[in-house]
């Protein structure tokens, strides 16, 4: 099949986008610096990085859209088809696989009919998610770990997964074992662009080192040594 050019966004969505993206750009004293946040913007337009907001990128920043689309497929962050509601990661990699991760990965993709990287069918609730085996994210004491949105879910198991993925599907309120209620892919990728985090919880941990993490810390002053 040929390949459809990007006819651009609407008039509308771009004069809502450039004040955005103005803002963003603003913060570096060169422009092409603000491609990452800008990639996270039009993500958050339309819950991927389409052909329309590698053109926008591309333009805003007076690169070209081969140079935009290099950045884009080379960051696993910036997706290129469509995201449900919810970005579910399943961590893979080998302590997360040996504790059970790949069981976890397994037990999801028959709980959700979907395969890797694929998205699940609109629930009666109106909500979609998208399920996603992921590499490493620096969360090991934890393992096995799942995220949302990029907000971990630690020590997890098959049932506790379902569970997780149930909710996330009916509605119901899900917060992150060292984070904040979980908002909307498209909500998340727009605080990954740079704009404030509006939830009222957002301080709570917000990703940070739990105990497990902190007994070689721990370890380390009760014997004096320092780095």
């Amino acid at each position: 099949m040929p390949v459809v050019p990007p006819k651009g966004y609407p008039q509308e969505v771009r004069d809502r986008l450039d004040r955005d993206a103005d803002a963003v750009i603003a913060r570096y004293p060169v422009d092409r610096s603000a491609l990452l946040p800008l990639l996270h913007l039009v993500q958050a337009e339309e819950g991927y990085v389409s052909g329309d907001g590698i053109k926008y990128c591309a333009d805003k920043l007076d690169l070209t859209t081969a140079e935009v689309s290099g950045v884009a497929t080379f960051y696993s962050m910036y997706k290129r088809q469509q995201v449900g509601d919810f970005h579910v990661g399943v961590c893979t990699n080998t302590l997360c696989a040996v504790l059970g991760g790949d069981e976890i990965f397994a037990a999801l993709k028959q709980h959700l009919g979907v395969g890797n990287d694929q998205r699940t069918e609109v629930s009666a609730e109106g909500r979609s998610l998208t399920l996603e085996h992921i590499e490493c994210n620096a969360a090991c004491d934890f393992a096995p770990v799942m995220t949302v949105n990029w907000e971990f879910f630690d020590n997890m198991t098959p049932e506790k997964a379902k569970q997780l993925v149930d909710d996330l599907l009916a509605g119901r309120p899900v917060i992150a074992t060292r984070g904040p209620a979980v908002c909307s892919f498209r909500e998340t990728e727009r605080i990954l662009a740079g704009f404030e985090d509006l939830r009222e919880d957002a301080v709570r941990g917000g990703g940070s080192a739990g105990p497990e993490s902190l007994v070689g810390l721990r370890v380390a002053q009760a014997r004096g040594e320092t780095a």
